[in-house]
């Protein structure tokens, strides 16, 4: 949600592009159009015209700009390290596409270069992806990303295409353009529904793991690991659908506060339309229970902010620290009290504050028991313990098991009754999980060791 200063982003951007894409091309890659160096596998600068990374490791080096409608396919099972020196970040911009589709036994890996036990938050930007779809922003000028990256998103095309993420692992991304504004680990500008997301984990975070700047694309099945800001962060009148997310909090978090979901309508918090209003359903939202002194940052399960709307069903909050269900302003209270957002057939089970109104939301809700007894109304189940919701080993932060017990009051009270039935797939459990994990295969939850 931090603003980039323009002259800030325009220096930034002036340093970090060059002229042309510098790969080694071996026999197997597509060679056509754009600068092309024999040597190591680099990628730098502008990728103009369409490329095929073949399976391998690629060094990004500097901010790398897909632009002029050209695609970047990369073939399944290829890491992708972000210089030490230089670092790197991947950005996708209107009209062109990212093509990174791997497979469950050959995920493709952006990660840090630096050696295993050195990784850390940080070390390199992340991805950025920009298309065409609708924001709540003035469309001319068009909107600029943050992250100091200088361009521009967001249009009028709800089913723009900007390729395929899935089986993709994005790990220690988070590098400060300038105090306040990291690039998140995916960052989604206006991009639309005709784009693929599926499979994604974002690990190690210096910022969000997700944000999304409106647009309308949709998603399944993503991980969120030891992220420092928030989990999943919505703003500008994102109005997509995502099923199955899982997120697992690490120490420490961010001197802001760090929430498993952050939405806002817009940074004013005013009436601007396209409503931000995301449709969520089988998530497990995981705080640290008992995190304390300097990283009680870790904040919110849900933080709904700014006049926003939102759909919120089927879904586990575990563990947080500051309150599970918040609603801040009275805009995005009346909202949910009328109707046009929803927070039904959840389990909440957090630290402290099952259910918070602030900021204002107090003038609909006078008390967090009003809002208790409507979610209570509507489906939702609150439990005295993180321990009653019966996940087998959800805390276990390099080998998690988020599947229910037996017997498990997850595995049980999940309404699908509404929902768009083209894209959600109905269960009978509630959270990310129930007797199948679809996690295994693609997946790491030890990133910081691996050997790549």
């Amino acid at each position: 949600m931090k603003l980039v200063k323009q002259f800030a982003v325009v220096a930034l951007s002036a340093l970090t592009i060059t002229s042309c894409i510098k790969v080694d091309v071996g026999d197997d890659i597509n060679t056509g159009g754009g600068g092309v160096v024999p040597g190591d596998n680099i990628l730098n600068g502008t990728i103009d015209q369409s490329r095929t990374l073949t399976k391998g490791t690629w060094t990004l080096k500097g901010y790398v700009y897909v632009n002029n409608g050209a695609t970047l396919t990369i073939e399944p099972g290829t890491v992708i390290k972000s210089d030490v020196a230089d670092k790197g970040a991947l950005i996708v911009e209107r009209g062109s596409k990212l093509i990174a589709d791997g497979k469950a036994d050959a995920p493709i890996v952006f990660t840090s270069g630096k050696a295993a036990g050195e990784r850390a938050p940080g070390d390199w930007g992340g991805i950025i992806i920009l298309g065409n779809a609708p924001t709540n922003r003035p469309t001319s000028p068009a909107p600029i990303i943050e992250g100091g990256v200088n361009r521009p998103y967001g249009g009028t095309v709800a089913n723009d295409n900007s390729g395929i993420l899935r089986y993709v692992r994005i790990e220690f991304s988070g590098i400060a353009a300038e105090p306040g504004s990291e690039i998140n680990g995916l960052t989604l500008g206006g991009v639309g529904s005709g784009t693929i997301i599926e499979n994604v984990q974002v690990s190690f975070g210096g910022d969000d793991a997700y944000e999304f700047f409106g647009g309308t694309v949709n998603c399944k099945n993503l991980v969120a690991l030891g992220t420092m800001d928030d989990d999943f962060d919505f703003d500008f009148g994102y109005s997509g659908k995502i099923q199955n997310a899982v997120s697992l909090r690490d120490k420490p978090a961010d001197t802001d506060q760090a929430n498993g979901i952050e939405c806002d309508n817009n940074g004013a918090g005013d009436a601007a339309e396209p409503f931000t209003r995301p449709v969520l359903s089988n998530f497990t939202l995981i705080g640290p229970y008992d995190t304390t002194g300097s990283n009680s940052n870790h904040g919110f399960s849900n933080r709904w902010r700014k006049a926003t709307r939102f759909v919120f069903r089927n879904s586990i909050l575990l563990g947080h620290r500051k309150a599970g269900f918040s609603m801040e302003t009275a805009a995005t209270a009346q909202a949910y009290k009328d109707g046009q957002s929803e927070f039904k057939n959840n389990i909440v089970a957090v630290f402290t504050k099952p259910y918070n109104v602030a900021g204002g939301a107090e003038t609909v809700f006078a008390t967090a028991d009003l809002v208790k007894a409507k979610a209570e109304s509507e489906g939702s189940r609150t439990l005295a313990s993180r321990d009653d919701v019966q996940l087998t080993d959800p805390f276990n932060l390099t080998a998690p098991n988020f599947l229910p017990k037996a017997g498990s009051p997850a595995l049980t009270g999940a309404d699908f009754s509404g929902l768009d039935a083209a894209f959600f797939s109905p269960t009978t459990h509630v959270g990310a999980f129930g007797t199948t994990n679809w996690l295994q295969g693609w997946t790491s939850f030890n990133p910081k060791t691996n050997s790549y």
